[in-house]
């Protein structure tokens, strides 16, 4: 199994390109993500142009505009379809939560990859043996799940379980080196859609009982959680305010947090009008064509900037105390 060439420590480029298969503004972020680092990228989705547009923006604002577009001819080459045999040596699927769409494009990767490639594939609720099940070679199947917009954040988390060669783990360890992540591994199941599911379930019981409206709970997120989450996440916020006192309070909490087993009747119906929140205008919210436009453009001005402080708290801070 040949390594990745990492081109952050290294001074040759590397040979073998990374294949990313998926749609979605997700798909396109990682392609830049791995572009930002010196990787060439084959990009495999339903839209190339489109995907072709986002990517160039994203990559633009990225690295400067000078020299983006002979940059990206070079390293990236985007098509509809996967071609019958690819020199990656990696590839990267995103799909949608379903397990036959996973086995099925694991199926088509494994033909069309050298036996050597990795596989990495988004899983947020499936067990990654039952994604490897029926697999013509499990130990190089590995889970990657990613966050959008992937080229201005840290998180990367890995899924493996003991069919995973342990040479493919090493060689996606690289790889998060090289994309400057700040990964976490994990076994059979990934843990950050759960941690948001849990919490989600909580805010859609409050507002279904009445206690509060979804901007109440959008209000006490951003203004507490979102405030902390950045610099030290959940467990580590206890021991900053004093962990004590959190057990104390959940002991009193945790008996009626909800358990509900079924989504809300409010987000049900969101759900069965086909609301895609910011893409179709529907969501929790109800956004105009306007809107949506202020939303992004927005919110393209808050990754950059975020990513600065989170580049600076902890990480810069714990670099500059090693010196």
């Amino acid at each position: 199994m040949p390594p990745f060439q990492n081109p952050l420590s290294k001074q040759t480029r590397p040979v073998n390109p990374i294949m990313v298969a998926g749609n979605g503004n997700l798909t396109c972020t990682i392609a830049v993500d791995l572009l930002k680092a010196g990787y060439p990228v084959e990009l495999y989705t339903d839209n190339p142009d489109e995907a072709g547009s986002l990517i160039h923006n994203y990559f633009s604002e990225a690295k400067g505009s000078n020299g983006t577009s002979s940059i990206l001819c070079r390293e990236l080459q985007v098509q509809k379809k996967i071609k019958n045999k690819s020199k990656a040596a990696l590839a990267i699927a995103i799909t949608i939560e379903d397990l036959a769409v996973k086995k099925d494009i694991i199926g088509l990767l494994e033909k069309t990859l050298d036996p050597h490639a990795i596989i990495a594939i988004n899983s947020e609720s499936i067990a990654l043996s039952e994604i490897q099940q029926d697999a013509i070679d499990p130990s190089r199947i590995i889970g990657l799940n990613w966050t959008e917009p992937a080229h201005t954040t840290k998180f990367l988390e890995v899924v493996t379980n003991s069919a995973v060669d342990k040479r493919v783990t090493e060689q996606i360890d690289q790889l998060a080196e090289a994309l400057c992540k700040d990964p976490y591994t994990v076994g059979e199941l990934g843990i950050r859609s759960r941690l948001m599911a849990a919490m989600i379930r909580e805010a859609f019981y409050l507002v279904e009982k009445g206690y509060a409206s979804v901007e109440d709970i959008d209000r006490a997120c951003r203004n507490d959680a979102g405030y902390y989450l950045p610099f030290a996440g959940n467990c580590r916020y206890m021991d900053l305010m004093g962990t004590y006192a959190y057990g104390m309070v959940m002991k009193d909490l945790n008996p009626d947090l909800s358990k509900e087993q079924q989504l809300p009747a409010f987000f049900e119906k969101i759900i069965k009008e086909g609301g895609m929140g910011l893409e179709n205008g529907k969501g929790i919210y109800q956004y105009s064509p306007e809107e949506v436009k202020i939303w992004r453009t927005v919110f393209n001005e808050f990754i950059y900037h975020i990513e600065k402080i989170i580049n600076k708290y902890p990480f810069g801070y714990k670099k500059k105390n090693r010196a």
